[in-house]
């Protein structure tokens, strides 16, 4: 690397970040046993070396000032300030990833990163950005990291020159900005009860990883056959399963399915925001209304998503986040008030509003020249809120990996998703962090 290694500013009191309006909700919800934290990782062609990756996250962090911060909590509001204490350091993984984060441990660090073998982790806590503003963060270490090791890696995509001074649109809250007056906010739609898989809850800290490995043309081509896009078709795929497991419990009156999914808003609009920048949506089928074949949850889940999927639709949604904030008498409501009016929300509506969660991150792009040296990437939502599994999908070259993480012992919901693909003719490799027993108990064979 021929340009100077990027420097830690002096510390600067002055400087803080408002939360944006998702990352407002993440931390009423932190528990001892929770904390909302996802994974991504990139499955590198060689073993890696810690010191020079410890050496890559020291130079890259500066370059992303919202993400080298500390929560601080005020009387009304929590906010980020700069951390300029060492780290995060980076130490060897563990077995069961995306550990309830406390706010004051790991030096205030609201990041961590991992090795092992050939494989580079980063955790982050939600409050700080989505997985697509975290993406960058972390393609952008390991493209330091490979330069460090005499790789010629260029910049370019969400690799970012850790030289260059952070754009300021990477820091804005994006959904106060693209909130239009003129848009019309929508109330949130009322949902009757939403089936919910209850399991058997594994011990404290065990987050429970199944990852099915396949390829992404193969999956393109199926979705093709049922004139649907691969994030439809998995969609399809995961509410099917839910539907076998409702089924295989007989219930009298069986409920609705309904998945969490996550939109990435940067699609509809020009922002370069590094936060979080997502919206919500629902796909959901009713059993009440008779029995679904599979081609039929497609077609539902193709014009669901046509028909939510676009930016008036969308936009309406960030007015609404927005006016939630703008009142005057909101700002000087105490921030206690506010953490127990916004828990108890979530865990009694917005947690029992779906099944399940999924999101698909898509296609990940890299430089050409950083290409060769990537196995793979995984991206794991984290542990579940409520005793449920989480699916997160990302494509990288021709290999496309399905995560489920879960805190519940069983795995039925996720059998019958992947068995669903091999009927389908997917070849599925699939890897997991369970004892082998209980894997085998479980039908992951």
């Amino acid at each position: 690397m021929n340009r100077k290694s990027a420097k830690s500013p002096p510390p600067d009191r002055k400087v803080w970040y408002k939360l944006d309006l998702s990352a407002i909700v993440y931390p009423t919800l932190q528990r001892k046993d929770f904390s909302s934290v996802y994974r991504l990782s990139f499955v590198l062609k060689e073993p890696v070396w810690p010191d020079l990756l410890q050496k890559a996250v020291d130079m890259t962090l500066p370059r992303f000032p919202t993400y080298k911060t500390a929560i601080r909590r005020g009387l009304f509001w929590r906010y980020l300030e700069p951390n300029h204490r060492p780290g995060p350091f980076v130490k060897e993984d563990i077995n069961n990833p995306c550990m309830p984060m406390s706010f004051k441990a790991n030096n205030r660090y609201l990041l961590r990163f991992y090795y092992h073998n050939c494989r580079i982790s980063m955790e982050a806590h939600h409050c700080l950005g989505d997985g697509a503003g975290g993406i960058c963060v972390l393609a952008t270490v390991i493209a330091v990291y490979l330069r460090l090791k005499d790789h010629e890696i260029s910049n370019g995509g969400i690799v970012r020159d850790i030289f260059d001074a952070p754009d300021p649109g990477e820091l804005e809250d994006a959904y106060m900005k693209y909130a239009s007056a003129s848009t019309p906010a929508r109330a949130p739609q009322a949902v009757g009860k939403t089936y919910r898989f209850h399991g058997t809850k594994e011990p404290f800290y065990t987050l429970n990883i199944i990852d099915g490995i396949a390829s992404a043309k193969e999956i393109h081509a199926v979705a093709s056959r049922y004139q649907a896009t691969i994030t439809e078709y998995l969609n399809a795929v995961l509410l099917y399963a839910l539907l076998q497991k409702q089924k295989s419990q007989s219930p009298r009156h069986p409920r609705p399915v309904r998945l969490a999914m996550p939109v990435n808003l940067r699609r509809f609009y020009p922002s370069e925001t590094l936060r979080n920048f997502i919206s919500m949506i629902h796909p959901s089928i009713d059993p009440g209304l008779g029995e679904f074949t599979f081609e039929e949850i497609v077609s539902h889940v193709h014009h669901y998503m046509r028909y939510h999927i676009n930016q008036k639709f969308l936009g309406s949604y960030i007015t609404n986040y927005a006016a939630i904030q703008r009142p005057p008498w909101v700002r000087i409501i105490p921030l206690f008030i506010k953490d127990f009016v916004v828990r108890s929300y979530y865990a009694r509506v917005q947690d029992h509003n779906s099944s399940a969660g999924l999101t698909n991150m898509g296609v990940l792009t890299l430089p050409d020249d950083m290409v060769p040296h990537i196995e793979r990437i995984d991206i794991y939502m984290g542990q579940p809120f409520s005793s449920r599994t989480n699916c997160a999908i990302i494509s990288f070259n021709d290999c496309l990996t399905i995560n489920f993480a879960s805190s519940i012992v069983e795995t039925d919901v996720e059998c019958y998703f992947f068995r669903k693909l091999v009927e389908d003719g997917i070849q599925v490799l699939i890897q997991t962090n369970r004892k082998e027993s209980q894997s085998h108990s479980s039908g992951l064979n």
